[in-house]
């Protein structure tokens, strides 16, 4: 097998897997204690429904013990995860992203394939959070349930939110500005600093400064951005040690945190829950299927059905592992050797997708904060969805590769548009089984992406690899 060669200023592939050790990994058995993190998180998902909504039909939720042991005992313990995850996301995301777009390299040297790579990626990411959010919209998964459960919930968890919405999108003071500048002051920091220091830090504001850095680094030159790029890859591989040991607190968090909605909302909040899943399940199948076969049928020239089977090994690879830099050196293989894809344009592709083309998660990240405001009872207005639209596309950058990468990015765009991040609770015990079918998505868009580039330059595809059809 082919190791990956390293773009300049990437990550390595495995950096994540390195720091994330095997609870995170593969999936492989914890070997000092013999079961995998999601498992355990599984089990502690199952242990508080079944124990929240036993306490919620034995003693109703206002019993007076109850509500003492959700309140001194299961709130705080979720509240503790959360504000940890908190703490380590804004490092996180911002290291990500300047070290995701700095591996492009120096884009005059790149030329027509980084320029179609990257506008490729953005289309794509495009048309994945649209049909998330569109979904969302239609479907409405978080307005499925009950009148008195979805008013006791926008009680708990939607205070202060639609002033947040306003504030992220311009305010009433706002509207009586030119659109332009409502435009530049909602995107671009005067001061970078003061956007990430308040206790609800300006996630907008963050990911285009670091988008700013990252291509400065691209063009200032290897040698002068080395120190600060590799600077951000230590910052990068640390925050995501320490996310690993945040999340070993996951299972019991996810208990607490499931216990405290399902004692307090019963099984109603549980069977929202479901069409939440199938929302996300059926965004993902429309971009593989549709979105995806359309690409390589009418870019790439490929049979859709013939593509799907020659990457057959690459998919169940990324489903069982989810994590796109764990499945990087099987796709490297896999689109030469059996797509014909040349290994230059693969090279820089397929690494720099592991990190910067994640279609699923974009869809993922878009649903999942319009799933749960609407459980808080938040109105978003097209302005405000608009908004998480661009976050996610550029949460596909600045997420990591890894499983329940996009966990910690969820929490900051909820605090963002003022949704009571203790939600997110509700939806980290089938994030696993989610992770590994968006995980599958984003390793299928890379593959697209290279197929595309490759029949975009004359390479002759299906065939030996580096053979064009004509001289390009």
């Amino acid at each position: 097998m082919e190791e990956p060669r390293a773009t300049p200023g990437a990550p390595p592939p495995d950096a994540w897997e390195r720091a994330m050790t095997t609870d995170l990994d593969d999936g492989t058995p914890d070997r000092p204690r013999g079961m995998p993190l999601h498992t355990r998180i599984l089990l502690g998902l199952v242990l508080g429904a079944v124990t929240g909504v036993a306490a919620n039909a034995a003693l109703g939720p206002e019993h007076p013990r109850l509500v003492w042991t959700v309140q001194n005992l299961a709130t705080p313990i979720g509240g503790l995860f959360l504000r940890l995850l908190l703490m380590v996301v804004i490092p996180l995301v911002f290291a990500a992203l300047v070290v995701g777009v700095a591996g492009i390299g120096d884009v005059r040297k790149l030329g027509r394939v980084g320029l179609k790579s990257f506008g490729y990626t953005l289309v794509v990411s495009a048309i994945s959070v649209v049909i998330g959010l569109t979904l969302a919209n239609t479907i409405r998964p978080g307005e499925r349930m009950s009148a008195q459960t979805a008013a006791a919930l926008e009680q708990r968890y939607g205070t202060q939110a639609q002033e947040r919405v306003k504030a992220a999108v311009g305010g009433e003071e706002g509207k009586k500005k030119p659109v332009l500048t409502q435009i530049i002051e909602t995107v671009i920091p005067a001061n970078p600093i003061a956007a990430v220091a308040s206790e609800t830090p300006n996630l907008l504001h963050l990911m285009f400064f670091a988008l700013a850095l990252g291509v400065a680094c691209t063009l200032v030159g290897q040698a002068a951005a080395a120190p600060f790029v590799h600077a951000m890859e230590s910052l990068f591989t640390i925050s995501a040690r320490l996310i690993e040991v945040i999340m070993k607190l996951a299972p019991y968090a996810v208990f607490a945190l499931l216990f405290a909605n399902t004692a307090g909302f019963g099984l109603d909040l549980l069977g929202t829950l479901a069409w939440f899943v199938l929302t996300v399940l059926l965004g993902l199948g429309l971009q593989m299927f549709g979105v995806y076969s359309l690409s390589v049928a009418l870019l790439s020239r490929i049979s859709p059905l013939e593509f799907f089977r020659r990457i057959r090994t690459v998919l169940l690879t990324a489903f069982s592992t989810s994590s796109s830099n764990a499945t990087l050196p099987t796709a490297l293989r896999v689109s030469e050797e059996n797509l014909g894809v040349p290994k230059e344009i693969n090279s820089f592709v397929l690494t720099v997708g592991a990190t910067a083309n994640q279609n699923g998660t974009a869809l993922y990240e878009g649903v999942t904060v319009l799933f749960l405001a609407q459980i808080a009872g938040v109105d978003l207005s097209i302005a405000a969805q608009i908004t998480i639209a661009y976050l996610a596309i550029l949460g596909g950058i600045g997420t990591a590769g890894v499983p329940s990468g996009s966990i910690p990015f969820i929490i900051v765009v909820l605090a963002t548009i003022g949704v009571n991040p203790a939600l997110i609770g509700i939806i980290l015990g089938v994030d696993r089984i989610l992770d590994m079918c968006r995980t599958t998505l984003n390793v299928a868009g890379d593959i697209t992406a290279a197929t595309y580039v490759a029949r975009s330059e004359g390479y002759q595809l299906l065939g030996v690899p580096g053979t064009r059809v004509h001289p390009g």
